[in-house]
């Protein structure tokens, strides 16, 4: 015991400090991937082409880029001759509407905070289920690491709680498989109004690379309403963090 609390006292205070400070993020870490049409060369449409999950379409205004597809793979940016596309550094992916993660140019999406009423009710926490609707376990563990004494997601009131009873809302990972979409269903049922539902990675909000396939839903968005989409393949969770706290009124 002794060697574990002397062990604790050389690590030092390890928590981040964002939202205070800018958050340290890794070198190959990406971001919001941004668009600049004049670059962009005509006729071609080798980032769109090369999109696993055809997040990209390119009209006669120039790419646009949908965020709850994307799984952040830097092909379309690899294999641009005009270096019209790029990822950038910026960890502020969320949305409140799934129509803000349509991008165009160098349009970063928007998070609306809850209804004052809302917020009053919820006070200073948040409390939510965490649903792992078929997921890789990518988004899931990246949303454990929000419990994690680095992220720590506790000191702002925002804790994951066994049961549904118990919580604010529900944040799903994963397409939605068959297999899980009762059980997603019955999750959400259990929630008592008013409630909140939070769509994490690219699977969640659009079916990601399982897109379309016959055992993977495509995502949540025709089960229930949601309220606030984390992009990501896996989303950071400095991303995650950031979304929450938005759609919280605190940032």
């Amino acid at each position: 015991m002794f060697k574990t609390l002397v062990a604790r006292a050389r690590q030092g205070y390890r928590t981040a400090a964002y939202p205070a400070e800018q958050p340290y993020l890794p070198r190959l870490f990406r971001g919001r991937p941004v668009f600049e049409p004049a670059k962009c060369l005509s006729g071609c449409a080798e980032c769109a082409k090369l999109c696993p999950t055809e997040a990209i379409r390119i009209s006669e205004f120039g790419p646009r880029l949908d965020l709850g597809r994307c799984i952040f793979c830097g092909e379309c940016a690899s294999a641009c001759p005009g270096d019209a596309v790029a990822f950038t550094r910026d960890w502020r992916l969320a949305a409140s509407d799934r129509n803000e993660l349509f991008l165009t140019g160098s349009h970063q999406p928007q998070v609306d905070a809850l209804r004052r009423e809302l917020r009053r009710l919820l006070g200073r926490s948040l409390r939510l289920r965490q649903i792992s609707a078929g997921g890789c376990n990518g988004c899931e563990a990246e949303v454990n690491a929000l419990g994690n004494v680095v992220f720590d997601s506790s000191r702002f009131g925002i804790d994951f709680v066994a049961s549904p009873r118990h919580a604010d809302g529900v944040l799903v990972t994963g397409p939605v498989t068959a297999n899980m979409r009762e059980a997603a269903l019955r999750t959400y049922e259990a929630v008592a109004e008013p409630k909140l539902v939070i769509a994490a990675g690219a699977c969640a909000i659009s079916g990601g690379i399982f897109r379309g396939h016959a055992e993977a839903g495509d995502g949540i968005g025709d089960l229930f309403p949601v309220d606030l989409y984390i992009p990501g393949c896996p989303p950071h969770p400095v991303t995650l963090l950031d979304g929450l706290l938005r759609l919280l009124g605190r940032l």
